[in-house]
């Protein structure tokens, strides 16, 4: 059984990014709640366009779901805890996709007369959230530098951190707001046009293609023919890739706690540099098999583990990129680029992979391989660390990182300076 695919459709963030991310993922459900209608009533319609309609909303839905919300948790999240919360959704995928492998199964909606519940099954997260985000406060970050609203800004933090003190977050928001005074909001195409926004654009994107392109998804779809090839019976292989999922699952909890105490930067790193190593032995053992059968268990070995090391950090990491290196102005345009940019990737990967086996037989590895090693270098060499940072730092950062040479030289800031040195 493959990995249970999520819909390639990301454009739909870009009308909604400049909105509030609460009441964008409130207006998000209706997508999913009509698709579920679609997918209940298609066989009694005997109307495979109803299917084709319902998984193109829940395509839409998903695509601007998993982008608004990251950006939504790491506004609202204290940046001791950002990169834990806003990767929380790197849980609940992994979750998602754990628990679309368990209901496939054949006992349970995995039965030829079960799949309208099992399609119809996603209205469930839906009616979820229609009922509890309301009960949930707008991004403070949003409220203050997007609406101005100060009040309304203080009330949500109190909301979200309790009683304690508020005045030292309501100042790093006051002052990242002093920054964006005067600035509007960007369009996707706007953030390739602007030097200052150079390093962001360039690592969210060199980061964003290696996430679908270091061959996790590859791992998923073999894993069915190697676990066949290995001696476990074809009516048990849907058990063992339940399996594959719970790995991802649970290293994208381990990496949440961990993610706050080892920076982003070692586990990106970490996690390409595990990919490589074990992409790398699952080659040897695929062009072993015929000579040492028992290299195809060392083939099931290290499909478990290059997963539970995409868990580590690109898979919950990646996610939050656009959230910590762009500001309030750029980062809904940043968000929509970056899901548009991994679902077009996973799009290409999924169509390409068949001629990628047919091509390179057991050598299919070999181009991921590659992508894991750039992905690590990339990560160690150009991506700065954010964990502990407030937004406005790691803003300044990338600013002395885009023009080095002003960094170098005096700060001019006195307005009779500058009128003196005119004169």
């Amino acid at each position: 059984m493959p990995r249970p695919r999520r819909p390639l459709w990301s454009t739909a963030c870009r009308s909604l990014g400049h909105h509030a991310g609460k009441k964008s993922l409130l207006v998000n459900n209706i997508f999913v709640v009509l698709a579920a209608i679609l997918f209940g009533f298609s066989r009694k319609a005997g109307s495979f366009e109803m299917i084709m309609l319902g998984r193109l909303l829940v395509g839409v839905s998903a695509g601007v779901s998993m982008n608004i919300q990251p950006m939504y948790l790491g506004e609202s999240a204290p940046k001791e805890l950002r990169g834990a919360v806003a990767m929380s959704s790197a849980i609940f995928t992994a979750l998602g996709i754990v628990m679309g492998q368990v209901v496939g199964l054949r006992e349970l909606l995995g039965d030829p007369q079960a799949w309208p519940l099992l399609l119809a099954s996603c209205l469930v997260p839906g009616v979820l959230q229609l009922a509890s985000l309301p009960l949930v406060p707008e991004s403070p970050r949003y409220l203050l530098i997007d609406c101005g609203d100060t009040e309304a800004c203080l009330a949500a933090l109190r909301r979200l951190r309790g009683s304690g003190d508020l005045a030292r977050e309501l100042e790093e928001l006051e002052e990242e707001r002093a920054a964006c005074q005067g600035c509007r909001a960007r369009r996707p195409w706007e953030l390739f046009q602007h030097r200052a926004l150079r390093r962001q654009v360039t690592s969210l994107v060199v980061l964003g293609s290696a996430m679908e392109l270091c061959g996790n998804d590859l791992m998923y779809a073999y894993a069915s023919s190697v676990f066949q090839k290995a001696g476990v019976p074809e009516a048990k292989v849907q058990y063992a890739t339940i399996g594959t999922g719970s790995c991802e699952l649970l290293m994208a909890i381990v990496s949440c706690v961990a993610v706050e105490r080892m920076g982003r930067r070692v586990l990106l790193i970490g996690g390409y540099s595990l990919m490589a190593c074990w992409g790398s032995i699952f080659t040897v053992a695929l062009c072993l098999q015929s000579s040492f059968p028992w290299t195809l268990y060392l083939a099931v070995a290290c499909i478990f583990a290059s997963i539970l090391s995409f868990g580590i950090g690109p898979a919950g990491v990646t996610g939050i990129l656009a959230t910590e290196l762009f500001d309030q102005m750029a980062r809904p345009a940043a968000c929509m680029v970056c899901g548009a940019l991994m679902w077009i990737m996973l799009f290409l990967v999924s169509l390409g992979f068949p001629f990628i086996m047919e091509a390179l037989s057991h050598f299919l590895y070999v181009p991921f391989l590659g992508v894991c090693v750039c992905g690590a270098i990339y990560t160690g060499l150009f991506l700065p660390e954010t964990k502990g940072k407030t937004l406005q730092e790691i803003s300044e950062e990338l600013h002395r990182l885009n023009f080095p040479r002003r960094a170098q030289g005096p700060t001019w800031r006195s307005p009779e300076v500058i009128q003196s040195t005119e004169l």
